[in-house]
């Protein structure tokens, strides 16, 4: 996969993951938490829908992601789209109308980069649930002042990555970022290499 697809693909999925789940989610149920599930992500309470690879799954409904908007996936689905209201100040940048292309090889690389986070997290920190959160579509838990997550890529760094931020600044040679330490996912390859460096952040910022 060339890097100008990923990123596409993720800049769609974001946007279905704001306007789509997150947006009506919110307005009909208080939260704007979304959640990993197997083969993409899914919202929390009703509405029930979910992404999984390059569909759009709902009761009853299979919708192709592949080339289409946000406004129309919305007419389908019968629920008004649009972002959570008031809440933040960033987000996916997208508006119902513009056109969306998810490639499905690219979703599934996507996908499995939260899967892998969701995974470690919840090896890592037992009852505190990993959340998706639609602003920066990244997967994450705050556990004793101390952001963990896995990011599908953003402005910053285009491929998938796993960081640790602490809420105060550390010095030392594993914080390579502005907020923390953050290492590709290529780099770390599966659960165990993630788990290893979220759980080496864990040391590092308690001063173990």
């Amino acid at each position: 996969m060339d890097t100008e697809t990923v990123v596409r693909t993720r800049r769609a999925l974001h946007a279905v993951a704001e306007l789509v789940l997150a947006g009506p989610q919110y307005r009909a149920g208080g939260t704007i938490r979304l959640r990993a599930c197997a083969g993409g992500f899914a919202t929390t309470v009703e509405p029930r829908l979910r992404v999984v690879g390059a569909e759009l799954v709902a009761a009853g409904r299979v919708i192709s992601l592949e080339r289409t908007t946000c406004s129309v996936i919305g007419a389908a689905l019968g629920i008004t789209v649009g972002a959570p209201a008031g809440l933040y100040g960033e987000g996916s940048g997208g508006a119902g109308g513009h056109t969306i292309e998810v490639d499905p090889t690219a979703a599934r690389w996507l996908a499995h980069c939260f899967a892998l986070g969701d995974a470690a997290m919840n090896g890592l920190f037992p009852g505190v649930d990993p959340v998706i959160w639609p602003e920066h579509f990244d997967i994450g838990v705050t556990v004793d002042g101390v952001n963990y997550g896995v990011s599908p890529g953003d402005a910053a760094r285009p491929e998938p990555y796993a960081y640790v931020g602490p809420h105060a600044p550390r010095q030392g040679g594993f914080w390579n970022a502005p907020f923390g330490a953050a290492r590709t996912i290529r780099e770390l390859g599966g659960v165990a290499g993630v788990t290893a460096f979220l759980d080496e952040g864990r040391r590092l910022a308690a001063g173990a």
